[in-house]
């Protein structure tokens, strides 16, 4: 089993397909544990946001492809063409990379090391982290550290947060006249919050599956907010001009048919939906509806991409550095490979001077000059150690130059010829 990654994102699938492949937080946690205890792999961490599934392993990659269409439910032939996989190089590179925004739809965006870091979390609660994933990513996270403080690649960056408020405004003007509802009280959500409430709207509504959580995240507002229960959502709908959601629900949580009865209320006022959840909450239908202008987080791409020309020059340093950090870490592992045969060689070397040095102690104890001892030892000693190399070389074939080239490069020694 070697170090691999199979995965999709925002560049090689819509979010149809992507919102399939999904885990949400909810059963991320039996997802890896399940992954890590299959035959398809040793060690796993799932990697599952708005834009992206990644499944980094130590493992065999069909395997692995195979267990993620099965957990799913999907024929392999409807996911592959999505997938992308990569070898052990490959895989940290891509770690590195992802870990620095440089595979964000936001050039330089700082959320997606946090989500990485939760990701790992969850992969060590479940006892799916070990040597070859845990050194990875502790590797990842202080790349990602330096190139963030070493270059500008995440500065003048639209977040998707930002977007959300600027998307808005493309049909409401004033942010303040509005009304603002939100759908669930995560940390997309909370982002999003953020900046509405910076244009302090008139009010703003977190709508949650538990109150005490929508009512935490309103008091960090600092705004006219007030929490309710998803169960309201029917009854309130219409009094919303703004409204977005992110949850892990698995089904959608607003209709088409609740939109329109909201939208008959509103009488032809428009309302701007924007659903950042994968899978999504709100119906693709709804978009069909006249006043309801309704994006996904596929839509955000134009907006989130201003700027990124002035990004791009940090990020060519951004990539110059990545490529430095991936080759001391693969140098790295070739020396960790090392390491149990130089242990190895170690004890047998300890093997061959116990052995001589408890005959030179029972020859000491019968009288044996101690001279004559340690010429013995030495003798003794310099026979055992040389015994192996001397018997393969004396095994090896004429042309075996590759073990000629490696005694004497070991010993030092002068050109045999």
């Amino acid at each position: 089993m070697q170090l691999t990654a199979v995965g999709l994102n925002h560049q090689t699938a819509p979010l149809s397909i992507r919102e399939k492949l999904a885990f949400t937080a909810a059963n991320l946690p039996e997802a890896v544990h399940n992954l890590a205890q299959s035959h398809a792999a040793k060690e796993a961490v799932i990697l599952s946001t708005c834009n992206r599934t990644e499944l980094y392993c130590v493992g065999e990659t069909e395997s692995i492809i195979e267990w993620l269409a099965q957990y799913h439910e999907l024929p392999i032939n409807e996911i592959l063409p999505y997938l992308y996989t990569l070898n052990s190089n490959e895989t940290v590179r891509h770690a590195f990379r992802v870990a620095c925004g440089l595979d964000s739809m936001v050039l330089g965006e700082p959320q997606i090391l946090g989500q990485i870091k939760e990701a790992v979390r969850i992969a060590q609660e479940q006892q799916s982290l070990s040597s070859h994933l845990n050194a990875l990513f502790q590797k990842t996270f202080a790349v990602a550290k330096e190139v963030r403080t070493d270059t500008a690649v995440g500065e003048n960056s639209v977040s998707m947060a930002s977007a959300a408020v600027k998307m808005a405004e493309q049909i409401f003007p004033n942010i303040a006249d509005l009304n603002v509802l939100f759908i669930g009280a995560g940390e997309m959500i909370e982002l999003v919050a953020t900046y509405f409430a910076a244009k302090n709207p008139k009010l703003i509504t977190v709508a949650n599956r538990t109150l005490p959580r929508a009512q935490e995240l309103c008091d960090k507002l600092s705004v006219n907010a007030e929490p309710c229960l998803l169960g309201n959502l029917p009854g309130i709908l219409h009094e919303y001009d703004v409204i977005v959601s992110s949850t892990a629900s698995q089904l959608p949580l607003v209709g088409k048919g609740m939109v329109e009865r909201a939208l008959k209320k509103r009488h032809n006022i428009p309302v701007f939906l924007l659903d950042l959840a994968v899978p999504r909450d709100i119906e693709a239908e709804v978009g069909e509806l006249g006043d309801a202008y309704l994006y996904t987080v596929d839509d955000m791409i134009e907006i989130v991409q201003s700027g990124k020309e002035a990004r791009q020059k940090a990020a060519s340093a951004a990539e110059t550095m990545v490529e430095e950090k991936v080759a001391e870490f693969i140098e790295w592992q070739k020396s960790r490979q090392s390491v149990p045969l130089i242990r190895a060689l170690r004890d047998e070397g300890e093997k061959a001077r116990r052995a001589v040095l408890e005959n030179a102690m029972k020859q000491l104890s019968k009288g044996t000059p101690p001279e004559e001892v340690l010429e013995r030892l030495s003798i003794q000693l310099t026979n055992k150690l040389l015994h192996s190399p001397t018997r393969t070389l004396n095994k090896a074939g004429s042309g075996d130059n590759h073990l000629v080239e490696a005694v004497t490069q070991i010993y030092h020694l002068k050109d045999p010829s």
